[in-house]
């Protein structure tokens, strides 16, 4: 593998390396993908304030969340289908995130099961999807308080999915998806043949071991529940005694529900960019929320996280601990759980330049002070 510089690095390889339909399914969003460019560009046009002669000579990047010290303010936050871009590849970004102290969130749709994810000796957070089955979801928290998930990620942007264009475009079974799968030899061997079995693991118990994966989103449209509310969330708190985070918050007034209905924390998240398109970017909703939460529970974010400058700048934002998603599946998808690690010390990295420069020795310093008043970001 090509040694990566970056997660821009890390996209191309991926895309050489994955079958065409499951690149588009990574990569994109949901109709035009404007929300998509928002969160990337709206990051990378905020301008940091540069300081310097002050010591910046011990820089510590450790921060507390629940109770428990992490290596970065940073963790993995989930995807769907990370199984396929490598090898078991939930497994093992679970044990690259173990290794580098930083949580890792299984998404309900991931490949691996969170039983097969936790026996391989990194217990993940579990991010939970509602689906019409109430049984079933009370089965899955059952199953994540039995394995020792020390987190409930409860996703909740997804009433309705939204429709995606790329998808739709790289669709196509039979001889089309057939030759797009024999274009990438490496992927066919390393994953469709020796990364048996291919299913969606959490989900088996309704959908079947052997249920196609080109049917997933159909089953999304038909068993995801559009009737989910506030009391819902109520409900899982009854269910769940540990953290519970709600993802999936753009609005300042949600967020304020959100701590009213029991939640421990929440994510600021436009379900990168395969959503509602036209929405808020990230990192322009955060500020009004961070501002509406005030402190009281912590606020996580994701959207556009391309480098260890951009979580600093969601930092500065108001985000107490930022989720990666496409950047770390990207990396394993080039590179598999070494690719991860990897990504993992080029964000710390450049978490460390970011912060130096602007005279940071500790992640409680990053604040808005950082962030100069005029240069991208007048208007977050």
């Amino acid at each position: 593998m090509r040694k990566a510089s970056s997660v821009s690095d890390y996209r191309a390889l991926a895309k050489a390396r994955l079958p065409h339909f499951l690149f588009e399914y990574l990569d994109g969003g949901s109709y035009d993908e404007v929300t998509l460019r928002r969160n990337v560009a709206d990051l990378q046009d905020i301008a940091l304030k540069q300081r310097v002669l002050r010591d910046v000579s011990a820089i510590d990047l450790c921060a507390e969340l629940f109770g428990k010290r992490w290596a970065l303010p940073v963790g993995l936050g989930p995807v769907g289908l990370a199984g396929l871009y490598a090898r078991r590849g939930e497994v093992q970004a679970a044990r690259a995130a173990a290794a580098a102290n930083v949580p890792f969130t299984l998404s309900t749709v991931g490949a691996c099961s969170l039983r097969e994810v936790a026996a391989s000796g990194h217990v993940p957070w579990f991010q939970l999807y509602f689906v019409k089955e109430r049984a079933f979801v009370a089965q899955m928290i059952e199953t994540a308080k039995e394995v020792g998930c020390e987190a409930l990620v409860l996703t909740v942007d997804l009433a309705v999915p939204g429709s995606r264009y790329r998808d739709a475009r790289a669709a196509g079974g039979g001889l089309k998806r057939m030759a797009q799968v024999l274009s990438r030899p490496e992927w066919l061997w390393d994953v469709a043949i020796r990364g048996r079995p291919i299913s969606l693991g959490n989900l088996e118990p309704i959908v079947g071991k052997r249920a196609p994966l080109s049917d997933f989103q159909a089953w999304i449209h038909s068993n995801f529940d559009p009737s989910v509310n506030w009391k819902d969330v109520e409900w899982v708190r009854r269910q769940w005694q540990g953290p519970l985070i709600i993802k999936g918050i753009l609005d300042p007034s949600d967020a304020r529900k959100a701590t009213e209905s029991g939640a421990n924390a929440i994510v600021v998240s436009n379900h990168g960019g395969r959503q509602l398109d036209g929405a808020l970017s990230s990192a322009r909703a955060l500020p009004a929320i961070a501002d509406a939460v005030g402190g009281r529970i912590p606020i996580l974010a994701d959207g556009g996280v391309r480098s260890g400058l951009d979580v600093v700048r969601m930092l500065a934002l108001g985000a107490d601990f930022v989720l990666l998603g496409r950047a770390w599946a990207y990396a394993l998808a080039a590179g598999g759980g070494a690719g991860v690690t990897r990504a993992l010390k080029l964000i710390e990295a450049e978490m460390r330049v970011a912060m130096a420069l602007t005279a940071c020795t500790r992640v409680a310093e990053i604040n808005r002070d950082i962030l100069e008043p005029s240069g991208g970001q007048a208007t977050f």
